[in-house]
């Protein structure tokens, strides 16, 4: 029993491994994708896939933990000033996507969460910058919002395909 027990938390430290692999590949891939006409610091969020997946099928300490290492590779990276601003909106994402698949009686749709998990990431970027800058950028909010939206769907939508398929991952 206790060799099954080990084997099984192996794999599992295995398979976070490789969605932190996945997630810093797709980190990196939208980071060379130019779209144009996308204001500065607005991504495609690819990497949300992974979180989404690590919440909803792994457990929320799987999705913090990814956060959290994300946030690391980023100080590694990019140094503290990035690093804060990953950690600020990664948490709160993860937060607020828990809060809302789990403190409610019916489920929503991945769409919906993957839109409050795409906003409120860009909110907890917003008010970690609030902090580093001394000011709140009022002026950004309209773009953070839509951008989230926008976003949100394309991820949730995504996911949404890529579900029923990512259930059969056996961990």
């Amino acid at each position: 029993m206790k060799q099954k027990n080990n084997s099984k938390q192996i794999r599992r430290v295995a398979l976070m491994g490789l969605f932190f692999a996945m997630s810093l590949t797709f980190s990196f891939l939208e980071n060379m994708v130019v779209i144009p006409g996308l204001p500065p610091g607005i991504k495609l969020g690819l990497s949300n896939l992974v979180t989404m997946y690590c919440l909803f099928f792994l457990g929320k300490g799987s999705a913090y933990g990814l956060a959290l290492l994300k946030g690391l590779f980023v100080f590694l990276t990019r140094g503290p000033v990035g690093a804060f601003l990953s950690l600020c909106g990664g948490l709160l994402s993860v937060t607020v996507m828990a809060i809302a698949d789990f403190g409610t009686k019916k489920r929503l749709s991945y769409t919906a969460l993957s839109i409050l998990g795409a906003v409120s990431h860009n909110v907890g970027q917003l008010i970690a910058a609030r902090f580093l800058v001394n000011q709140f950028l009022f002026y950004y909010i309209p773009v953070l919002l839509l951008s989230g939206l926008v976003m949100g769907v394309l991820t949730g939508t995504m996911f949404g395909y890529l579900a029923p398929y990512l259930k059969k991952i056996d961990c």
